[in-house]
C-alpha cells in the first residue's frame, strides 16, 4: 500500500547511478551488462555522454535474435528508441504522467544534462495511493 508521494521529488525515489550501454557497444555487451546489473533495460548513451534512448531485454530478443541479426554487430543504437526522460527535481506525479503518456515502465532521470538514475513502475508503487497505481497499471498495460 502506498503513500501519497506528495512533495516528493523523482530523485527522492529513483534508483541511483544508473550505467549506461555505449551508443556503439554491441548487443551482447548490453546483453552481458543487463545480467550482470540485473536489470532488464539500460539507458543508451553517446560519445557526448548524454542520453540517447534505451534498450531493453525484450528489445534484444525480439529487434534482434528473432530477426536473424548478429548480436555482436548490431549496437545499442541501432534500436535506440524512446527518448522520454524525467528531471530528477520533477514530482514523481510528473514522472507517473510520462510513463502513462508513453505507456513506458522505466524513465530515466536527468540532472545538468546527465543522467543520474532510473524510475520504474516499482519505485512509483512504492509511493502512490492504491488508487493511482491501479489506474497506473491499467494505463501502461492497456493496448496502444
Amino acid at each position: 500500500m502506498g503513500t501519497s508521494g506528495v512533495g516528493k521529488t523523482v530523485q527522492d525515489v529513483m534508483h541511483r547511478g544508473a550505467q549506461c550501454v555505449g551508443e556503439h557497444d554491441s548487443l551482447r555487451t548490453a546483453a552481458q551488462m543487463m545480467r550482470d546489473l540485473s536489470v532488464g533495460a539500460l539507458p543508451i548513451c553517446g560519445d557526448d555522454d548524454r542520453l540517447k534512448g534505451i534498450i531493453t531485454d525484450r528489445d534484444i530478443v525480439i529487434k534482434c535474435c528473432a530477426e536473424g541479426k548478429d548480436i555482436d554487430q548490431t549496437t545499442a543504437s541501432e534500436l535506440a528508441h524512446g527518448l522520454v526522460w524525467v528531471d530528477a527535481h520533477s514530482s514523481v506525479e510528473e514522472a507517473l504522467q510520462k510513463m502513462t503518456q508513453h505507456q513506458i515502465k522505466r524513465l530515466p532521470v536527468i540532472e545538468n544534462h546527465r543522467i543520474v538514475g532510473m524510475v520504474t513502475e516499482a519505485d512509483l508503487a512504492k509511493e502512490l495511493p492504491d488508487n493511482k497505481l491501479a489506474e497506473f497499471v491499467h494505463r501502461v498495460y492497456a493496448p496502444a
